[in-house]
């Protein structure tokens, strides 16, 4: 039974960053020769076990995917993401924003999103380094809502296939610090809970 169960999580977890396109919106474009520019805004997200995993402060590109920025700030700005867990975690990524996991059941974590609509896809050329944050979405390109991911190593097979809209510029060592943390399948075996997501000014901007 456990093992069934296990397995219904991840595939409920896989279907959120999109592997099964199946009914997908195939036209999404794809933005050529990208180039990102840091927005005057960061967001660092802090853990609650800081003396574990710290923080992570990433770089925003308002200029790449508007849409899902301005979705990421409002929804750290409300708290949204105070209290979610990293509910998936593999040798590629770690994954949070889902608000169900705040609740007392594990078997719904990486299956919600905010009570706000979907946002399109914002796809580039931009290459899914390490530390790079991307939107997850289900089978339809223009699903991205609440959930993102930071990929721990380059990753191909996710290029123009996800929004990106940010970037890590502190913190990866923490970031791969929860990706090698004790799991079972892709859940973390202890929790790794996210504190609060802040934006602040970015550093040296004007």
């Amino acid at each position: 039974m456990r093992i069934l169960s296990t397995a219904l999580w991840i595939l409920l977890s896989l279907t959120l960053l999109g592997c099964n396109e199946a009914g997908s919106n195939l036209n999404a474009q794809v933005r050529e020769n990208a180039e990102p520019v840091a927005d005057s805004e960061v967001a660092v997200i802090e853990m609650e076990n800081q003396a574990a995993y710290g923080s992570i402060t990433v770089e925003l590109y308002s200029n790449i995917a508007p849409k899902m920025v301005e979705r990421f700030k409002q929804l750290a700005k409300e708290g949204v993401y105070d209290g979610v867990i990293f509910h998936r975690v593999n040798q590629s990524v770690i994954q949070s924003g889902d608000p169900l996991s705040k609740d007392d059941d594990p078997g719904n974590d990486g299956t919600g999103k905010s009570d706000k609509p979907d946002v399109q896809a914002e796809f580039s050329d931009i290459e899914f380094d390490t530390g790079i944050v991307g939107a997850a979405r289900g089978p339809d390109f223009d699903s991205q809502n609440s959930q993102f991911f930071i990929t721990l190593k380059r990753e191909p097979g996710f290029d123009r296939r996800y929004t990106i809209f940010g970037k890590v510029i502190d913190g990866m060592v923490n970031a791969r610090t929860i990706g090698g943390a004790p799991r079972d399948g892709e859940k973390l075996i202890d929790e790794v809970r996210i504190k609060t997501i802040r934006i602040e000014p970015r550093p040296n901007s004007d």
